[in-house]
């Protein structure tokens, strides 16, 4: 039951945040919901794997380019979503951040 509940917050900070940042475009929410099944499926498979391998880098650049891979990442999302487009990395960039505090406040929000 909590992954359903984490799933439907996720889509929901979605279209918050694709309503908030007009680069960002999504077609309904079904868009929305597979947006945040491929997200969560990423994050959980990819990120590790890609931050581990980055691990020299982001050190370098003290953690940084954490958030270009997380752009990276919505922009492979994006890709593989129809009916979910981000126009550039600067708005997947932007996307993620404002993602990142919609969720945080959503998920007060269910608590």
């Amino acid at each position: 039951m909590s992954f359903l509940i984490r799933w439907l917050i996720s889509a929901l900070a979605i279209i918050i945040t694709a309503y908030l940042l007009p680069g960002v475009r999504l077609s309904g929410i079904s868009a929305a919901l597979l947006a945040a099944l491929i997200l969560g499926l990423v994050n959980t498979f990819i990120r590790p794997l890609l931050l581990l391998l980055t691990l020299p880098l982001n050190i370098l650049t003290l953690g940084l380019l954490t958030f270009v891979i997380n752009a990276l990442l919505i922009m492979l999302t994006s890709a593989i979503v129809p009916g979910f487009k981000v126009e550039g990395f600067i708005w997947a960039l932007l996307f993620s951040l404002v993602l990142s505090l919609v969720s945080f406040m959503l998920g007060i929000i269910a608590m």
